[in-house]
């Protein structure tokens, strides 16, 4: 008994400290910043898509079997015979009030259902290239900023070069060719084989593993070369630092001083990256998920800007948004974790 009331009494004052609490303002202040941010951006959004000539009837009109009367028809069921400005707010009190991003023109579907359905593969995709980008690159970079001039820097850096001059869409190209090459080893198309429902659980996972392997390689190679110059450049600036010296003239052994002092430091110009990186998953995803046949978000959205489906688009492009304001948001916290001595406030 005593200790319920013990219990109870800390939660109400870890609640009552809530509004005081430095990080928890901060939160609230940057949710608020994110919901005026995605306004603009949306309302920007929307206007700019109205700028493109025509619209989705378009292609309809085309079709003799299509009448006039059934285009018109179609025309108000969309709302497109409204201003644009006020599509806009009618699409906009939907979310308010009913969560519904509207009904895409082409799958006369949810838009909602359309993408919960692929989001999971493009994360799981997204996620795995991020995980093993910066699995690669910062020992890499550590390395290169540790044997500096030497000639395995020299090779890193030849490495290093070589990823950057590589756009993302030949890097899958030449991946493409390589599992022609050696096919059936590396399977192209789609998550699964063709027997994946007979598998064991164990089983399951290994052939969405296998699967992923050809277009995480695609996404992590541009990323792995940047990511590894930035973490030899932060490494090696940090390593000119005075209290470097006197930890080195004070004996501490070297591997001390650099993963504790030295890249303890440098870490925090790579953690504001990591933010950025997280609202780039999408759009980079999106390469592998075409030359793969990934069934992910990348075709999804690419067939709807094309088609001119306007929520749809709209929808995808509120969720990369989300996507930017989380990841700096998850960035700056994470920076705060990392060096304390950061306030949020200037973050």
């Amino acid at each position: 008994m005593a200790s319920s009331k013990i219990s109870l009494t800390s939660g109400r004052e870890w609640l009552a400290g809530l509004p005081s609490n430095e990080t928890f303002i901060y939160i609230i202040k940057r949710l608020l910043q994110a919901l005026l941010t995605l306004l603009l951006a949306s309302a920007l959004s929307f206007f700019i898509i109205q700028l493109a000539p025509g619209d989705y009837l378009d292609t309809l009109r085309q079709n003799p079997k299509i009448s006039p009367e059934r285009i018109e028809q179609l025309r108000q069921q969309f709302g497109l015979d409204r201003p644009w400005i006020e599509q806009y707010f009618r699409w906009l009190w939907r979310i308010v009030t009913q969560g519904d991003f509207g009904t895409s023109f082409v799958y006369q579907r949810s838009v909602s259902s359309l993408l919960w359905e692929r989001v999971g593969a493009t994360l799981l995709l997204a996620i795995s290239s991020l995980i093993v980008t910066w699995a690669i690159a910062i020992p890499l970079g550590i390395i290169a900023a540790v044997k500096q001039n030497q000639w395995s820097d020299r090779v890193l850096q030849v490495v290093s070069y070589t990823g950057q001059g590589f756009p993302s869409f030949i890097t899958a190209l030449l991946l493409l060719i390589f599992a022609q090459n050696v096919s059936p080893l590396f399977p192209v198309g789609d998550m699964t084989s063709i027997n994946h429902a007979d598998l064991t659980p164990l089983g399951k996972i290994l052939d969405i593993g296998w699967h992923m392997i050809l277009p995480t390689i695609a996404l992590s190679i541009t990323s792995f070369a940047g990511l590894q110059r930035i973490a030899r450049g932060e490494l090696l600036d940090v390593l000119r630092q005075d209290y470097i010296q006197t930890a080195r003239a004070k004996g501490l052994p070297e591997n001390r001083v650099i993963y504790v002092h030295a890249l303890r430091n440098a870490v925090n110009p790579l953690i504001t990256i990591l933010g950025f990186e997280l609202a780039g998953l999408l759009s980079g995803a999106f390469i592998a998920e075409f030359f793969f046949n990934w069934p992910g978000l990348g075709r999804l959205i690419l067939q709807a800007v094309l088609a001119q489906d306007l929520y749809l688009v709209m929808a995808s492009l509120v969720m990369g948004a989300v996507m930017l304001i989380v990841g700096n948001l998850i960035a700056d916290l994470l920076l705060k974790v990392a060096d304390p001595r950061i306030k949020l406030e200037n973050a």
